[in-house]
C-alpha cells in the first residue's frame, strides 16, 4: 500500500466526509444552490492565494531541484489554471478578479490556509505536501466520482464546467504528479514513529477540507434552517 493510501485508510471517516459531502452531491445532479456554489467559488479564490504561497514555501522547503521544479509546476498549475477557471465563472455574475480578492474572508478558509502554511513553516516539504495532499489529490479524485453520476455533464448542470476541469486529464495529471511527488517523499522521509505525526496533519488537513464544503452547504440555506 502507497504512502497515500495508508493515509487515506488511517482517515477514512474523515476522507469520506470530505469526498461525499453533500455538497459535492450537489454539483453531479444541478441541485445545489447558486448561493452556496457562488459563496464557496469566491472563497476558494481566495483559498487558491494562499494555496500559493504554499507552493512557493515548497519551493523553499525542497532539498534538491526536482523537489523545486515540482513545487513550481504545481505553483503555475494554480496561477495559471485553476485560478482562472474562478474568474470565468465568477464573470457570469460580474465579479471582477478585483471584486474576488477584495471579498471579505471566511473563517473556515483562513483555519485552512492558515494551518497548511504553519504546518510548512514548522516542518519539511514532506510535511506541508502532506498538508496540501486532500485538496490537490482530493478534488481529482471527488471530480471523477462526480462526473461518472447521471446528469453531471448535462446542458442543465449549471456545475458541468466545474466537474469537467477537475474531471479532466490536465488536472488529473497534476493530481497523479502529486500523489506520485509526496510518495516519493515517503520512501526517502517516513519513519514508522513519523508516520503517526504525519497522519494526523492529513487527518487534520481532510477536515478541514470538509468545512469547507460545510461553509458553501451552509451559504445556500434559507436562514430558518440554519437556526
Amino acid at each position: 500500500m502507497s504512502f497515500f493510501e495508508r493515509l487515506k485508510t488511517a482517515a477514512s471517516g474523515e476522507w469520506r466526509a470530505y469526498t461525499e459531502h453533500p455538497f459535492t452531491n450537489g454539483l453531479a445532479d444541478g441541485s445545489l444552490p447558486e448561493a452556496a456554489f457562488r459563496h464557496y467559488l469566491v472563497q476558494d479564490y481566495l483559498f487558491l492565494i494562499e494555496f500559493a504561497r504554499a507552493y512557493a514555501l515548497a519551493v523553499y522547503k525542497s532539498p534538491s531541484l526536482a523537489d523545486m521544479r515540482e513545487a513550481a509546476s504545481g505553483l503555475s498549475a494554480i496561477l495559471d489554471v485553476e485560478m482562472n477557471l474562478h474568474v470565468k465563472l465568477c464573470a457570469d455574475w460580474g465579479l471582477s478578479p478585483a471584486d474576488l480578492e477584495q471579498a471579505p474572508p471566511a473563517a473556515e478558509m483562513l483555519a485552512y490556509t492558515r494551518y497548511v502554511l504553519d504546518a510548512g513553516m514548522r516542518g519539511d516539504l514532506l510535511a506541508l505536501k502532506v498538508a496540501l495532499a486532500p485538496c490537490v489529490i482530493g478534488y481529482a479524485e471527488i471530480a471523477t466520482r462526480l462526473a461518472s453520476l447521471p446528469g453531471a455533464d448535462a446542458a442543465t448542470n449549471a456545475y458541468r464546467v466545474w466537474i469537467a476541469e477537475y474531471a479532466g486529464v490536465p488536472y488529473q495529471e497534476v493530481a497523479a504528479n502529486a500523489r506520485a511527488h509526496l510518495d516519493h517523499l515517503a520512501d526517502r522521509y517516513v519513519t514508522p514513529a513519523r508516520e503517526a505525526e504525519l497522519t494526523a496533519i492529513f487527518k487534520e488537513a481532510t477536515r478541514l477540507e470538509a468545512d469547507f464544503w460545510e461553509m458553501g452547504w451552509r451559504a445556500g440555506k434559507p436562514v430558518a434552517e440554519l437556526r
